[in-house]
């Protein structure tokens, strides 16, 4: 209900009669289950993927835009609480006013415990910069998914200094091929939580060598994990986005980590938002694979040039940087993230398409076509893992240099 809700709004904004019938068609299929019941699943996405389409070749971005968040909706990537306060689906228009107090009351509680442990902080420090200060947050947040609950204490809680950085270590250790574990997450937890067990591993010189062999080991498993995934011609977006999560080093060593929110933007909310070396934003915008249709590439006289799904994820990347470079301002003083310099990286279709166009072929189209636009980049799925494959295969960190 409330995805046929927000997309009567969008055929509402629509102009053009080839995008409202797009629309229709898509409301067409919903209704048709049976018992009156809503129709769901891949068919509903691949309409809603056509219309965004024509919405392009139409040139009704603001309608490309309503339909992207249609399908982040339809496959989870924006929640429902999120998505009908955002369009003001339900209440004649309004606000929700229980959320909104709902917020409002956490983030009083919230601040009120962050002034009474800011002010015990400088109590301890009176020499406290406010860099020192805000690095003592960053750190009891991180250390917050400890939180305890000791048995001796009912109603008292405790957040244990450290165990967050711990954690992870063990988890990366525990993820080597030296250690079969069932769950190495919940297993580093476990074992984050013993101050004798902790004390232990603190005493192993040569832990940082093991952690080191360890990720590259993991590293090469998951090249092979995520090309399982590329290869897969029944792969969605959403199935390639969970796989390239949190392997920002696929993307090559100029890159330092991934941003921890992906809007940043009202109305938009990029796939992988990656941190340059020089703290500038560069966003990862995800396409198909092997499961793109139509063509990644076509015939044009006497080359083969990007089809029209290329064209149109460019022109969404696009919107993203223009929106960014909109609120840069902003997005600088909330979240320390610098847009002015930031670029895309459109990551589209496989070679495998075209089983009769050679693959040189394709990337060399690709490379042309990228050469003709500043600020966004396209490349295919299998050239980014051919370019980390080879990376690990000389013996290289491929967070050490540039993959692609």
């Amino acid at each position: 209900m409330v995805l046929e809700r927000q997309l009567g709004q969008v055929r509402g904004v629509a102009a053009g009669e080839a995008v409202r019938s797009a629309v229709d068609a898509v409301f067409t299929y919903m209704g048709s289950g049976s018992r009156g019941r809503r129709r769901q699943g891949r068919e509903l996405v691949r309409l809603m993927e056509a219309a965004r389409g024509t919405a392009a070749e139409a040139g009704e971005w603001h309608v490309v835009r309503l339909l992207q968040d249609s399908l982040d909706y339809a496959e989870g990537r924006i929640l429902q609480q999120d998505f009908q306060e955002r369009y003001r689906i339900f209440q004649d228009g309004a606000r929700r006013e229980q959320s909104r107090d709902f917020v409002a009351s956490s983030l009083r509680a919230m601040h009120q415990w962050m002034v009474a442990a800011g002010e015990a902080y400088l109590r301890d420090h009176p020499g406290a910069g406010a860099e020192e200060t805000l690095d003592h947050f960053r750190a009891q947040g991180e250390d917050a998914a400890f939180l305890r609950a000791p048995e001796e204490r009912p109603g008292r809680y405790v957040i244990p200094r450290g165990a967050a950085e711990i954690s992870l270590w063990l988890e990366r250790l525990l993820r080597s091929d030296r250690i079969d574990v069932a769950d190495p997450a919940e297993s580093a937890r476990r074992i984050a939580g013993s101050a004798q067990a902790v004390s232990l591993l603190a005493a192993d010189r040569a832990g940082q060598l093991v952690l080191r062999a360890a990720e590259l080991r993991r590293r090469a498993e998951r090249l092979k994990a995520l090309r399982a995934v590329v290869e897969d011609r029944a792969a969605t977006e959403a199935d390639l986005q969970r796989a390239l999560e949190g392997n920002h080093w696929i993307f090559g060593g100029r890159f330092v980590g991934e941003a921890a929110r992906r809007r940043l933007v009202p109305g938009d909310e990029v796939d992988i938002p990656l941190i340059r070396g020089d703290g500038a934003l560069y966003v990862v915008e995800l396409k198909r694979a092997m499961s793109l249709t139509p063509p990644l590439v076509k015939r044009q006289r006497n080359a083969w040039v990007p089809a029209a799904q290329v064209h149109e994820a460019v022109g969404q990347a696009v919107n993203y940087l223009v929106g960014l470079d909109e609120h840069r301002t902003r997005i600088r003083d909330e979240f320390g993230i610098e847009t002015r310099r930031a670029g895309a990286l459109v990551l589209v279709g496989h070679p495998g398409l075209h089983p009769d166009v050679p693959e040189r072929e394709v990337n060399e189209a690709l490379r042309t076509f990228n050469s003709h636009v500043t600020r966004v980049e396209v490349l295919t799925y299998k050239e980014l893992l051919d370019n980390a494959e080879r990376s690990l295969a000389g013996g290289r960190d491929p967070g050490a240099g540039s993959a692609w």
